[in-house]
This record gives structure tokens, sequence and C-alpha cells, in this order.
């Protein structure tokens, strides 16, 4: 089973993901913010990772939504209504349960992938979720 610390982050040679990744870099020093500096000063590789994944999830995120478009989450509404909105965050809901079901199967019952899904990529499933749920909500998704 392929783990997170098996798995190599953003990798150099994708010239999209180094980019995203200098982009996310230079955002963070311009921020004005003592826990960001303090963070990046204490903890400078924990913060190089965190801003590759961040990179990592972001055209994993392009990908999917090329492949999907925008209606598999706002359930073919607008999201303009309350209701909509509702509807979409429990769809994310269950996207999300699905997710930590299986990381439970992986790692606190110790079953094999069957499916070719590692814990990685359940990981980063679920952080995708996250951030999707929090474009909903501001119902900006599909925008």
């Amino acid at each position: 089973m392929k783990t997170i610390k098996d798995t190599p982050r953003v990798n150099d040679d994708k010239p999209t993901h180094k980019v995203i990744f200098n982009q996310l870099q230079q955002r963070m020093k311009d921020i004005d913010d003592d826990a960001v500096a303090y963070c990046q000063k204490e903890y400078p590789e924990t913060c190089d990772e965190f801003l590759n994944i961040m990179a990592d999830q972001y055209v994993l995120f392009c990908k999917k939504q090329k492949n999907y478009g925008p209606g598999n989450i706002s359930v073919g509404t607008d999201l303009k209504t309350a209701g909509d909105v509702k509807l979409s965050l429990t769809g994310l809901w269950f996207r999300i349960n699905d997710k930590v079901q299986r990381l439970k199967q992986l790692i606190i019952l110790g079953h094999r992938d069957e499916v070719g899904e590692s814990e990685l990529d359940t990981f980063q499933d679920l952080s995708v979720y996250g951030i999707i749920a929090q474009i909903v909500s501001a119902k900006k998704w599909g925008k």
C-alpha cells in the first residue's frame, strides 16, 4: 500500500506545479501576519511541504473540475438559495464520509487496498472536498 511518506510531493519537473508553488510561497511572504512569519522562520521545511501539497491539491482539483464540471457538486442547481447550498453541502458530507470510512478500513482496520485508491489518494480527496465545501458555502462554486 502506498502511504503518504512513500509518495513524493510536487514534482519539480512539472512546470505547472512549480509555478503554483512559487506563487503560493510568494503570497505567504507578502502576508503580514505574526503566525505566518513565525512558522516560516521556525519550520521552513514544514511550511514548504504544506505549500507543495497545496499546489498539488490545486492541480488535482483543476483536473477533476475539468473531468466533472461544477454540476456534480451543485447537484444541477445554481446555488442561489439556502436550500441549494444545503443540498450541495449534504452531498459533500456524503463524499467526505465515504473517504473517512475508506481511511477507517485502510488505517484503523488494516484492510488492504482492493480498488487502487491509496491512503494518499483518500487524504487528497478529503482535503479538496473541504475546500470545495468552503467555496460552495461562499456561493462561489462554478463561477
